[in-house]
């Protein structure tokens, strides 16, 4: 389906900032102090990307029919 992103979120590289949950809390939440992933399937929303870009711990990943969009380089 155009425009359909799938999030991840590698609850074993996470520390728990909460920086992601802070930038898309529709998509992101921390529970047992670690990032969950409240909608693995959304449209694009620059704001997921935001937040796969600014965790400390590259844990957030964003795909797009298998292809890694952010983080990004």
């Amino acid at each position: 389906m155009p425009g359909r992103w799938t999030v991840r979120a590698d609850r074993q590289l996470c520390m728990g900032s909460g920086m992601c949950a802070a930038v898309a809390p529709e998509v992101f939440a921390l529970e047992d102090e670690k990032a969950s992933v409240r909608r693995p399937k959304t449209g694009e929303d620059t704001t997921v990307l935001d937040a796969a870009d600014i965790c400390p711990a590259q844990a957030i990943t964003v795909s797009e029919a298998g292809r890694v969009i952010a983080p990004r380089p």
